[in-house]
């Protein structure tokens, strides 16, 4: 049953009516609801909108941080990217192409040109050794025994160096030159004892006579010598001949062996070991006996001049006899310039058997 009393309506209508503040407290929570969406949105628009600014941002400052490739100035000197810190002139300067091509253009002409020069110094060195090969006879499989028997001490860079000279091969030149005229003179003089063969041993293997041997195979000018003048070079290599010519025959021997050291000592010592251009007998004593034969004193020998360096000396000695006209000799020692002296006077005075090959 329904109560339709008027303070139940009164009630009833009350509570259907809206109070005053209700309708405020409960717009309050929607309207504080709505703007939570938009509070979310804002850090994704922040977000968003940072990374598009780092975005581009990068993008801008990836061309300036891009190095530039690190191209080596001529010269060796510092990269282009590290003059670009120092200024763009600088850069500029260095990365120049031009200029490292006219860099790279004269360093190729340089060293064509070193090229170009040590092939002309070894082209030249060989066709003067097939020279020298041509006239002594002998054609050389090691180029290099050749070069060094023609090299004097005084050329050498370093004197401690001396085995690059040709004092070694002179020294073996020496003994198989000794060898190869002992062995033509026991065939050639069967009837000669032992004496005389010795003496026609000691002609034929004495300094002046290989110096006669290199001198008629024009090796004189071949002689490599140091920083000396002109006249001192002259005067030693005329001294130092005999010693290049057994340098020589070292050389050959070494090479080619004993037949072809004796093919060349044959062909250059046959002449003249039978035709003998000197007296067996020593100078002094040939010219001793002459003056005491007239009537003269004892011939006398003076030292005139001493040249060239201390390991390398040279004398010029005078013989003298009352009536007659000083007779001098140079020599590398005072006994073989007195030999010299002697061997010129006994020429000049037509003594018998006597001549001067000095």
């Amino acid at each position: 049953m329904i109560d339709d009393s008027p303070d139940i309506q009164t009630t009833q209508a009350a509570a259907a009516s809206p109070q005053p503040g209700t309708g405020a407290l409960e717009a309050a929570p929607k309207a504080v609801s709505r703007p939570k969406p938009e509070m979310k949105a804002e850090p994704k628009t922040e977000a968003k909108g940072e990374a598009k600014t780092e975005a581009k941002l990068e993008t801008k400052a990836e061309p300036k941080a891009d190095p530039k490739p690190e191209t080596k100035a001529a010269g060796g000197g510092p990269s282009t990217s590290a003059a670009a810190e120092g200024g763009p002139d600088i850069a500029v300067l260095e990365t120049d192409p031009e200029s490292t091509s006219r860099s790279k253009s004269k360093g190729r002409r340089a060293k064509s040109a070193g090229t170009g020069a040590t092939k002309s110094a070894k082209a030249a060195e060989k066709a003067a050794n097939a020279a020298i090969e041509a006239r002594i006879g002998h054609r050389f499989a090691d180029p290099s025994l050749l070069s060094t028997a023609f090299t004097h001490v005084s050329a050498l860079k370093s004197a401690k160096k001396r085995g690059d000279s040709y004092q070694r091969l002179e020294f073996l030149g020496d003994h198989v030159l000794g060898l190869i005229v002992s062995d033509m003179l026991y065939r050639s003089f069967p009837g000669a004892d032992e004496g005389e063969l010795s003496k026609r041993l000691a002609d034929l293997v004495r300094k002046e006579s290989c110096a006669d041997v290199a001198k008629s195979l024009g090796l004189l000018d071949d002689i490599k010598l140091g920083a000396v003048g002109a006249g001192a070079g002259a005067r030693l290599r005329k001294s130092v001949l005999g010693d290049v010519c057994e340098a020589v025959i070292g050389a050959i021997f070494l090479d080619g062996g004993y037949a072809a050291a004796a093919g060349f000592v044959e062909r250059n010592w046959t002449e003249r070991m039978r035709k003998p251009r000197r007296p067996l007998r020593d100078p002094k004593t040939v010219l001793q006996e002459w003056a005491q034969g007239k009537g003269l004193p004892t011939p006398v020998y003076r030292e005139v001049e001493r040249t060239g360096p201390h390991h390398d000396p040279q004398f010029r000695v005078a013989v003298d006899l009352p009536g007659l006209e000083p007779a001098e000799g140079v020599g590398g020692s005072k006994r073989a310039a007195e030999k010299v002296a002697a061997s010129v006077m006994i020429e000049r005075e037509g003594v018998s058997g006597g001549s001067n090959d000095g």
